[in-house]
């Protein structure tokens, strides 16, 4: 990611796909952020529970929580990922799920590569925050 980073890019050009592949990565690493730094439990509990949040039925309920939060920028930046795949969904997914995944990712990569660190936080800890 660092060498991506590093590249020039527009965030506001690139495809929803490929910031929602930049944005996993980012989410996933602030996951198993919080339960390592977090959690006194076994590595194999960890993965899992990591997991749980990482899949797209987790990431499509976080998507709700974050809709009262966002920015207009914002909300345009989770419509265009939510529409990036217009046929594409992996066997024995429901398409609302996965297309709404992918918008959540989208918008992680893009808050990423804009260099909004804490508003990324922000929203991480709006949706895997302590209830």
């Amino acid at each position: 990611m660092e060498r991506f980073y590093n590249v020039a890019c527009d965030p506001k050009r690139m495809g929803a796909l490929s910031l929602a592949f930049i944005g996993d990565a980012v989410f996933e690493v602030f996951v198993r952020e919080r339960l390592v730094c977090q959690a006194e439990r076994p590595v194999s509990k960890l993965h899992r529970a990591a997991v749980e949040q990482v899949c797209a039925h987790a990431q499509a309920a976080f998507v709700q929580k974050l809709l009262p939060v966002l920015t207009q920028e914002e909300q345009d930046v989770l419509r265009r990922g939510r529409n990036a795949h217009s046929n594409h969904v992996p066997k024995n997914s429901d398409p609302a799920e996965y297309h709404a995944a992918t918008a959540f990712e989208s918008l992680f990569g893009y808050l990423y590569l804009s260099g909004r660190l804490d508003r990324l936080r922000e929203l991480f800890e709006t949706v895997c925050g302590e209830d």
